[in-house]
């Protein structure tokens, strides 16, 4: 390996890295693995290193040893919400903030604030602690993050409905693995250790049997080694120690209409495992520009580039009347290396009416790898164009 000297860009990115709070998350595969017992004991490890660490929220669900871990450190008295006639509480960001400690402790990373709170779901109130200057650990269930969703879903059959985004967990200084054998996680299901005696059975036939938290560990395991294999690229590169490599770059196609959600959550997978940026592009043709476009397609489309955002895309929109043309030159001009087309069901009759723009797209730029997922046949996508 050939040592280099750091650009300045590098160096004012190590000082910038070092002003700003850190975050750990720790993933685990499923509920029960011991994630809120793994934070509660690294925050005694913490504070008898002398971190002024407090807790922010915990959700000990009823189980002992957990329960008993809390004692012995500082918990910031919760928010008062009511709603709906009832009285709800959820974790004080301000208050945290006016105490600011050193570190402080979230647990249920996913979750979806009461309405009226400061902040929509708990993943930006730890941003806003993060951005307050406050470290924060934290912790989340791989099902919970945003480009695992569908894989979720068809192995589960269980589709979650809170989640966290993936640029959130780009965003953490490190990501720790709570891990146990699916054996053990079964056993303490059927030991009342992970949910109340009423739902043992249904959990071990449903979401907690065998093949599904297989799947899921593996989920957890490989979003743990990509994350470090990120890192450790941008180590290297911050730090000179070797060349480069070219950037892969991504690119989604989605439709002006329709859901492209499938779409964008494999794009962020694929961009993620490449430590690349990606595009989320979409052509405007005529009959679509503002104004003519129709109105659910506009709603589609404005909902479509929202989660882009979210996922960390940066979004892209061409104007043509040939969408496989706009494409074609977007991904030259570009350097594409990797493209996601959906597909939805067509005949082949309407395929040698209409065209394919995969089957243009695949005749034209040899270089790139394309990815076609299948979607449903109320899915608009851009294969359907002519």
């Amino acid at each position: 390996m050939t040592n280099h000297r750091p650009s300045p860009e590098s160096l004012l990115a190590k000082l910038k890295e070092g002003e700003r709070a850190r975050l750990r998350v720790y993933i685990g595969a499923a509920p029960g693995v011991g994630k809120t017992y793994q934070m509660l004991e690294d925050a005694h490890q913490l504070k008898r290193q002398g971190i002024d660490i407090i807790i922010g929220i915990i959700e000990a669900h009823g189980r002992a040893d957990t329960s008993a871990l809390i004692g012995g450190l500082e918990r910031v008295p919760m928010r008062r919400i009511e709603y709906r006639g009832v009285t709800l509480e959820e974790m004080d960001v301000d208050a945290i903030i006016t105490r600011r400690p050193a570190m402080v402790v979230v647990d249920e990373l996913a979750h979806t604030n009461v309405p009226g709170s400061k902040n929509r779901k708990r993943y930006e109130d730890v941003l806003e602690l993060l951005g307050a200057g406050i470290n924060v650990i934290t912790a989340v269930n791989v099902q919970h993050i945003e480009s695992l969703n569908d894989a979720v879903a068809r192995t589960t059959t269980v589709r979650v409905r809170e989640t966290v985004p993936d640029h959130f967990i780009r965003r953490a200084d490190e990501v720790v693995n709570v891990d146990v054998s699916v054996d053990t996680l079964r056993t303490r299901l059927r030991q009342g250790k992970i949910y109340g005696v009423e739902k043992i059975e249904q959990s071990l036939n449903n979401f907690f049997r065998k093949g599904n938290l297989s799947t899921l560990r593996e989920l957890a395991l490989r979003q743990v080694a990509e994350d470090q294999a990120v890192k450790s690229q941008d180590y290297r590169e911050r730090e000179g120690l070797e060349q480069a490599v070219i950037p892969e770059k991504v690119m989604v196609c989605m439709a002006s209409r329709g859901s492209a959600k499938k779409l964008l959550r494999a794009g962020s997978r694929i961009a993620g495992r490449l430590a690349s940026d990606w595009y989320a592009v979409y052509v405007e043709t005529p009959r679509e520009e503002p104004g003519r476009i129709q109105p659910e397609d506009y709603a589609a489309l404005t909902e479509n580039i929202r989660f882009a955002e979210e996922l960390g895309a940066k979004v892209v929109r061409l104007k043509g009347r040939n969408i496989a043309d706009a494409l074609v030159d977007f991904a030259r001009r570009e350097g594409i290396t990797h493209v996601v087309f959906g597909q939805s069901a067509r005949s082949r009759w309407d395929i040698l009416l209409r065209g394919s723009v995969i089957n243009r797209f695949l005749n034209e730029v040899r270089d790139a790898t394309v990815q076609v997922v299948p979607l449903g046949e109320a899915n608009q996508v851009m294969s359907d164009e002519g």
